[in-house]
């Protein structure tokens, strides 16, 4: 069996962590890139010991300038093929956009917006060459609705929704597969980082990251364009179509401010 291999961003925690073990499971080599060697190095590890793939790690901050650039010779000089590609690192930053830190929000658009382009814009030639492969973009279900005091990552979550479906359509009558994953509040770190522990969004439940994981992964093989796990997380999505825009933002306003 010719074992193809799959390239994962932010693989060292969370829904990209996840994702690694599954792929794993289904006998994929993987290449793991994150910013925390050590974190990456115990996961390629076990991957190694559980499954006996191969799993190549990639330090770095893809947030930075160069980065991108970087991971992608360093594969090149491995003569490692990426045949899947899951543009999954991110962040987001809760407050008022007049009150948040610029820098961080700059940041913000860099990782989740050009960085999962320009990995897309790099390896998809090959896949289109090949005729065979897959990308697994993670948006949010912030994708569809302007997200007051979270207004950055709620609009580059926008993009890659949009990116994503656009990308889909012009890959139609190609073997390649384009998903979105759009999942909702999930148990990882990210509410951490994004500080929003006290959010009535997360206040309100939250799914297991393990379960988003599996629902993904099934969902993307079997080649859906938009995947969204979880029933409320659905129903949601899809009654924001039938709301005035001006009460969907309200209504996102409420539910992310902070329980007093």
């Amino acid at each position: 069996m010719k074992h193809e291999t799959v390239l994962i961003t932010g693989a060292s925690g969370g829904i990209g962590k996840e994702l690694a073990y599954l792929f794993a499971k289904g006998g994929y080599h993987l290449v793991l890139i994150a910013r925390d060697e050590s974190r990456l190095q115990n996961i390629a590890n076990e991957l190694q010991n559980k499954y006996g793939t191969q799993a190549t790690i990639i330090a770095k901050d893809l947030s930075n300038q160069d980065a991108v650039s970087e991971a992608y010779k360093e594969l090149q000089e491995k003569h490692v093929q990426v045949d899947y590609l899951v543009n999954n690192a991110g962040f987001g930053l809760f407050g008022e956009f007049a009150k948040t830190d610029l820098d961080k929000e700059l940041n913000m658009i860099d990782l989740n917006i050009k960085t999962l382009t320009h990995l897309t814009k790099l390896l998809l030639p090959g896949m289109m060459q090949r005729n065979k492969g897959g990308i697994l973009n993670v948006a949010s279900t912030a994708a569809f609705q302007p997200g007051p005091l979270m207004a950055v990552y709620y609009a580059t979550k926008a993009y890659v929704l949009s990116f994503t479906e656009a990308l889909e359509n012009e890959l139609k009558d190609t073997n390649i597969k384009v998903t979105a994953l759009c999942p909702g509040p999930t148990q990882t770190e990210f509410s951490n980082r994004a500080d929003l522990g006290a959010s009535k969004l997360f206040k309100s439940g939250v799914m297991d990251v393990k379960q988003v994981a599996a629902i993904a992964y099934k969902e993307f093989q079997s080649g859906k364009t938009i995947v969204i796990p979880g029933l409320k997380n659905r129903i949601l999505a899809g009654s924001i179509r039938f709301m005035p825009r001006k009460l969907v933002t309200a209504i996102v306003r409420r539910v992310q401010e902070r329980e007093q």
